[in-house]
């Protein structure tokens, strides 16, 4: 087993759910922060999460957020399992971005 540490970025270039990461198929993964910087304005920030063995998909997280601001929109920390993905949706995609941190735990042996 090993661990990785990650970052998966969002500059959105539509109003729509855009996947952000997916968990690999020999992983689990903890999402700690879903860090929202709006520039100015107000705009309505979601997170999706996709339980890919159930074939559904959640909203986890919504906010409602006026700039210029950072927040996080992970409340507490966000558990993938293999092949789940999390996705942002945004109401505008001017002057907003996101950052995750993500802790993945492969299954894999390290050496091969």
């Amino acid at each position: 087993m090993a661990n990785f540490y990650k970052n998966a970025f969002y500059d959105p270039t539509v109003t729509t759910a855009v996947t952000t990461y997916t968990c690999p198929s020999n992983a689990n993964a903890i999402i700690q922060n879903v860090q929202v910087t709006n520039e100015s304005g107000s705009k309505v920030v979601k997170t999706h999460v996709t339980d890919s063995s159930a074939s559904t998909s959640f909203v986890v997280a919504y906010a409602s957020v006026t700039g210029p601001t950072i927040c996080n929109l992970a409340k507490g920390p966000l558990i993938l399992e293999d092949n789940d993905s999390i996705a942002l949706e945004t109401s505008d995609t001017s002057g907003i971005s996101a950052t995750l941190s993500i802790l993945e735990i492969s299954r894999e042996d390290q050496n091969g």
